[in-house]
């Protein structure tokens, strides 16, 4: 509910920006001579929009290796703790012998 509320006034802006500019622009790529006909707004939602997934990849990959070595971490914590519990409590269960009596 939280993010339908941070979102929504965000969705209004860009919904005013698309309505107040409906402008054609011719776009051309430079080496090549393909043009394409938008509207203003269409042409810079869509460079914002690659913009921002690229900022988000450059953020996201030096990640990659952090959370590797956490996870690696966690792993081995894991198995220290299980080891030390092994070692400090050699029978879990100390109701049952761990050898049987001679009959």
């Amino acid at each position: 509910m939280i993010r339908v509320l941070l979102l929504l006034p965000f969705l209004l802006l860009l919904v005013a920006f698309a309505i107040s500019n409906p402008q054609p622009v011719t776009l051309a790529m430079w080496p090549t001579d393909v043009t394409l006909d938008a509207p203003l707004s269409i042409a810079v939602l869509v460079v914002a929009g690659a913009f921002f997934l690229l900022g988000a990849l450059v953020v996201w990959l030096p990640g990659l290796a952090t959370r590797a070595r956490a996870r690696n971490a966690e792993r081995r914590v894991t198995k220290l703790e299980a080891e030390l519990a092994q070692r400090t409590n050699p029978n879990p269960n100390p109701k049952v012998p761990l050898l049987a009596a001679p009959r």
